[in-house]
């Protein structure tokens, strides 16, 4: 094999191995360290009001986790976890921060912040910085009757 043709296979298998590289980084980073349990509802925004509602059927598979105090669920940009008193509370998941996705830390009943410690009380203040704002908090309404949650903004 002449040294053009080696170099030549080279920069191809080369080509192909930072392309499969770049891929699986890509892939990777997009995946987070915790896990976080998700939902495929999405939020509603009514077209009349421009404001956040909707209503999470408990029955279904997708939603199971909230029937347990420490659960929790993403829908859309929202956060909604039943807390230890076994009441519902429904925030926005992105940190005011930079943006990152909050998590419910169901042995303290805070709002976590992987990326840079910024911790939440249940009604979205910020009880650590670096946080400059508090989340947004989203009203809720459970009936045991139907087991729907609405969540909803005034």
């Amino acid at each position: 094999m002449k040294r053009s043709e080696f170099i030549r296979s080279l920069g191809l298998g080369s080509g192909a191995l930072m392309a499969v590289y770049c891929m699986g980084a890509l892939t990777s980073c997009a995946k987070e360290d915790t896990p976080q349990p998700t939902n495929t509802n999405t939020p509603i925004i009514n077209p009349s009001t421009g404001k956040v509602d909707f209503t999470l059927d408990l029955t279904l598979t997708a939603n199971k986790g909230l029937t347990t105090s420490g659960g929790f669920l993403y829908n859309g940009d929202v956060i909604v976890a039943k807390v230890k008193s076994g009441n519902f509370i429904a925030l926005s998941k992105i940190c005011t921060h930079q943006g990152t996705t909050v998590v419910y830390q169901k042995d303290s009943d805070d709002i976590y912040c992987p990326n840079h410690g910024s911790m939440y009380d249940i009604t979205g203040k910020v009880t650590q910085t670096p946080a400059p704002a508090p989340l947004k908090m989203y009203q809720t309404s459970f009936n045991t009757t139907t087991m729907q949650l609405r969540v909803f903004e005034n």
